[in-house]
C-alpha cells in the first residue's frame, strides 16, 4: 500500500471524529503480525494499528471490532490500555484496524531493563495482570480457549510444517501427558510481555497489543511474559527480565490475583514456548504464500531455534542423571576457507559489508530497520554455510511424538543438545540464553 493511499484513508477515518488529516506518518519498527503507524492529527499524537489485507486476519478468533470493544472494557476496569479514537471502515480503503491516542513511554526492552527498578516494575506488572484477569467480559464476544483442543491444533500445525523438529515433538508429547484440569476462565491478554508494555520514568504507563486476548487459564499470561525470549538481555531474571518468579507470584496475589500454582505455570511456560516456535515457523509460510514478501518474515521464521533451545532447557530434567552427564557429540567443523575463489559465506559477507558501508548512510526510519533485518538474513545464511548445523530429523521427531523414544534413550539428550546449539549458533548467535546453554552443556 502506497503511503499516499494510507494518508488518504486515514484522513477519511479521522474526519469522522473531527480531527484533521494525518501528518508526519511513520511506520513503527517490529510487529510480527499487525502494522503500527505513528502520526499527528492537529495537536493529537496518535497510533494506527491495522491489518492491510484480509489474509493477515485469517484464522484469528477475534476481529478488530471485537478487539476495540475489549480494549475499551479493559480501560473501564482501570487497566492501562490505550484509548480508541476511531475504528477503520471498509470505505477507508486501508484495511481493518483502529486509531488510538498515543501513550507516553517506551516499549524498548533494552531501555526498560537498563533504567527501571525491577522490583518496582514487577509489582506494577503484577497489579495490571490482576486487573486484566478481573475484566468483565460477559457483554463481549471474547473467544474461549479449550486447552486440549488448542494443543491438538498446535500438533496439527507442527505436522503441517513438516513434523521434522525433534525438540518440538518432545514438547508436544510432554504437554499431552501433562494437561491440567480445566479451571474457571478469566480474561487472558495473551501477549503480556516486554515489548508490548510502555514504561515512562520507570513506571508502567501502557498495556498494548490485545489481539490475542481470550478466556482461559490466567497462568498463561504470567508464564508468557516470563519466557526466556522475552527476558532479552537478562535471562538470569526469570520474571520479565526484572525479578524472580516468586516475587511476581507474591505480587500478583497481593494485588488481588488468585493463588499461584507452579505446576500450571510450568505447563503454560512450555506450551507458550512451543506456541511461539510454531508462530515463528508460520512467518515463513506467510512469505512463501506471498502474503508478505518482506525479509523480516523469513528472518523471524529462523528464530524457531531460540525456542528449541529454551524447550530443551525446560525439559532436560526429565532425563536420567547419566544422560544429563553424558558428553555432547563434537560440533560440526567450519568449512575451510582456501586461498582461491571466495566461498558462498564470504560472498554473503561482502554483500553485507557493502550494505553497511554504502547503503546504510542513505536510509532512515523504517528503511534503516529493514536494512538491519536484511543484513541479519545474510548473516544467517553465511553462518549456515560455514557451520553446517544439524538438519531437521522427521524420523526422530515421529519417534518422540509417539513415545518410541524419550530422554531416557541413551545418547538422545546429548544429540538434541548439540542439535540445538548448532542451529542456534547459525540462526541467532547473540541470543542471550545460548551462552548459558553452552556453559551448562559444554562446560565452557
Amino acid at each position: 500500500m502506497e503511503q499516499v493511499s494510507l494518508e488518504q484513508g486515514l484522513a477519511r477515518a479521522l474526519a469522522r471524529i473531527g480531527l484533521p488529516a494525518p501528518a508526519d506518518l511513520s511506520r513503527l519498527s517490529g510487529g510480527a503480525n499487525m502494522e503500527s503507524w505513528r502520526f499527528t492529527a492537529g495537536t493529537e499524537a496518535c497510533v494506527l494499528r491495522r491489518a492491510p489485507s484480509p489474509e493477515m486476519m485469517a484464522g484469528r478468533p477475534m476481529d478488530h471490532a471485537g478487539e476495540a470493544a475489549l480494549i475499551r472494557a479493559a480501560r473501564r476496569a482501570r487497566v492501562l490500555a490505550p484509548e480508541i479514537l476511531v475504528e477503520l471502515e471498509p470505505d477507508d480503503g486501508i484495511g481493518s484496524g483502529f486509531v488510538m491516542r498515543a501513550i507516553g513511554g517506551t516499549p524498548d526492552p533494552a531501555a526498560i531493563l537498563a533504567e527501571a527498578d525491577g522490583e518496582v516494575l514487577i509489582r506494577e506488572i503484577a497489579a495490571q495482570l490482576a486487573l486484566t484477569h478481573r475484566v468483565d467480559c460477559s457483554a463481549l464476544k471474547v473467544p474461549a480457549m479449550d486447552t486440549a483442543l488448542a494443543l491438538g491444533e498446535l500438533k496439527g500445525r507442527f505436522l503441517s510444517y513438516g513434523g521434522d523438529r525433534p525438540i518440538l515433538a518432545l514438547a508436544i508429547r510432554w504437554l499431552e501427558q501433562n494437561l491440567p484440569e480445566p479451571t474457571e476462565p478469566r480474561l487472558v491478554h495473551g501477549d503480556f510481555r516486554l515489548g508490548n508494555l510502555l514504561v515512562e520514568n520507570g513506571h508502567l504507563s501502557g498495556v498494548l497489543d490485545w489481539e490475542l486476548a481470550h478466556l482461559g487459564d490466567w497462568h498463561e499470561d504470567l508464564a508468557f511474559g516470563c519466557l526466556t525470549v522475552w527476558r532479552f538481555s537478562r535471562p538470569d531474571r526469570p520474571a520479565y527480565g526484572l525479578s524472580s518468579i516468586e516475587t511476581l507470584a507474591r505480587a500478583y496475589e497481593d494485588a488481588g490475583g488468585e493463588r499461584f500454582d507452579p505446576l500450571r505455570f510450568r505447563f503454560w511456560t512450555i506450551y507458550r514456548t512451543l506456541w511461539w516456535a510454531l508462530g515463528c515457523l508460520q512467518m515463513g509460510g506467510y512469505w512463501r504464500a506471498g502474503h508478505d514478501r518482506s525479509v523480516e518474515r523469513v528472518v523471524v521464521a529462523r528464530r524457531t531455534s531460540e525456542q528449541e533451545l529454551d524447550l530443551l532447557l525446560l525439559l532436560e530434567e526429565l532425563a536420567p542423571e547419566e544422560e544429563r552427564a553424558r558428553a555432547l557429540p563434537p560440533p560440526p567443523q567450519p568449512l575451510a576457507q582456501g586461498p582461491g575463489e571466495p566461498s558462498g559465506a564470504e560472498v554473503l559477507g561482502a554483500v553485507s559489508e557493502w550494505l553497511g558501508s554504502a547503503i546504510k548512510p542513505l536510509v532512515s526510519g523504517r528503511g534503516k530497520f529493514d536494512l538491519a533485518v536484511a543484513r541479519n538474513a545474510l548473516g544467517i545464511v553465511a553462518r549456515e554455510i560455514a557451520l553446517r548445523p544439524a538438519a531437521a530429523d522427521a524420523a526422530l521427531a515421529a519417534d518422540l511424538l509417539d513415545g518410541r523414544a524419550d530422554l531416557a534413550t541413551p545418547g538422545l539428550l546429548a544429540r538434541l543438545r548439540r542439535m540445538a546449539l548448532s542451529k542456534l549458533s547459525a540462526d541467532v548467535p547473540k541470543y542471550p540464553a545460548l551462552a548459558l546453554a553452552r556453559a551448562r552443556w559444554e562446560g565452557n
